[in-house]
């Protein structure tokens, strides 16, 4: 989530506590950057030499089966296997990074598809690539643990570290600082490219999410076990830890907050989503799927396990989150009256989900193949874009929402434009 200025605070009513929102203020000179010795931004190059790495959208698909029809614009095929991973550049949204089961990771331009240069060395699949926050570096991590870092102007790689196996990793919003979260609860933070490090120490678990927090300073981490502790990145101390009833019964799947961070929402296999004040660490409320069936009772496992919540965002300009079930149910939450405002029905599970930057849209891609487009308001698909021949495992949008890049089981990235008619 880009840091930026918060809509406001929010009201919260009914039975919860009200709780007060702290206003964390725009980040200023990064204090943990600070306290890591100063970080360089050098200038971002701008080479971009011949390759063709790119095929036009009348390639074929790996596989039979899904619709013939391609929406996209342009297609990248180098993968020879699917392909889990995708960011595009923050700085220019011109350039994007994806990682594959074939374990390799490869930086090409959006607008064409050519390749600018491959993420050499992985020995295990790509589960994690992205850029830093001013595109001078691009950070790739398999899932041995493996994760290298490459200059994007000059194509050369700066610094590798090995941890344990990796479920997640995520660059700072303000600084050339790295954190990762591995299988044995640890997350790992260094500074890029010295690799000074720190590591703050979780549960005997895997840490299976996390996310940096908008201000900078701290971090939330969600753990197979179910509980959520938010993170001093400076003291490498906990500030609060969630668990038993106020954490969840099942591992966590996903973590967001909102724009000025005050708010945090986890979301896990148990099938809720869990909003939580970061500054007290309270639960504030806590959103429950309505299921026809009643509740499985103790033992019965099946009913429990067949949803889960699979990703979640808040909206940056109206009090509203979005939940993805593996049912297929896309959730909009008020969070001003902590209800249910619209279900959104897919065909097939939600993977991920996204909110454009500056209006109450939600995108989602699904097992199914699609991408989707919802206006959270009205609670209605406004479009829909196929071109996969197998499901998409992972998306970006671009900061105008004009494009959103797409990675699929069917070994492709595809480039589709999504400029609509109410722009």
């Amino acid at each position: 989530m880009e840091p930026a200025e918060g809509p406001g605070e929010l009201g919260f009513h009914g039975d919860e506590e009200i709780i007060e929102v702290v206003e964390l203020g725009p980040p200023g000179p990064d204090d943990l950057a600070d306290e890591m010795e100063d970080v360089d931004f050098d200038d971002e190059g701008a080479e971009e030499p011949d390759a063709e790495a790119w095929e036009t959208e009348d390639d074929e698909g790996v596989e039979d089966g899904m619709e013939a029809q391609d929406d996209s614009e342009v297609t990248f095929s180098l993968h020879s296997a699917s392909v889990f991973c995708v960011s595009l550049d923050p700085k220019t949204n011109t350039l994007a990074v994806t990682g594959g089961e074939d374990d390799k990771a490869f930086v090409w331009r959006v607008s064409d598809g050519e390749l600018l240069f491959e993420c050499s060395g992985h020995k295990d699949s790509v589960t994690c690539a992205g850029f830093s926050h001013d595109s001078v570096f691009v950070a790739t991590g398999d899932m041995s643990g493996l994760i290298k870092v490459w200059r994007v102007d000059t194509k050369e790689e700066v610094w590798s570290f090995e941890v344990g196996d990796l479920e997640w990793m995520e660059w700072h919003p303000q600084a050339h600082v790295l954190l990762a979260g591995t299988a044995d609860g640890n997350s790992w933070m260094w500074k890029i490219p010295s690799g000074d490090c720190k590591t703050f120490q979780g549960p005997a678990c895997p840490a299976t999410c996390g996310r940096i927090l908008p201000d900078g300073k701290r971090a939330v981490v969600g753990y197979e076990d179910g509980t959520m502790r938010i993170w001093d990145l400076k003291q490498g101390t906990s500030l609060h830890v969630l668990k038993g009833q106020d954490g969840h019964q099942d591992p966590l799947t996903c973590v967001a907050s909102n724009q000025d961070g005050s708010l945090i929402m986890t979301g896990s296999v148990d099938c809720h989503a869990k909003l939580v004040n970061s500054a007290t660490g309270k639960v504030v409320c806590v959103f429950k799927m309505e299921s026809t069936a009643p509740k499985a009772p103790a033992g019965e496992g099946e009913e429990a396990e067949s949803n889960s919540v699979e990703s979640l965002g808040f909206c940056n300009v109206m009090p509203l989150a979005a939940v993805g079930y593996l049912d297929g149910t896309l959730a909009i939450y008020d969070l001003s009256t902590q209800s249910l405002r619209h279900k959104c029905q897919h065909e097939s599970g939600i993977v991920q989900l996204l909110w454009e930057e500056s209006s109450a849209v939600v995108y989602t891609c699904s097992l199914d193949g699609a991408v989707r487009l919802w206006d959270a308001r009205s609670g209605k698909m406004i479009s829909e874009y196929r071109g996969h021949a197998a499901e998409i495992l992972d998306f970006a949008v671009n900061k105008d929402a004009s494009i959103v890049v797409t990675t699929s089981g069917d070994h492709q990235a595809k480039v589709f434009c999504v400029q609509r008619p109410d722009r």
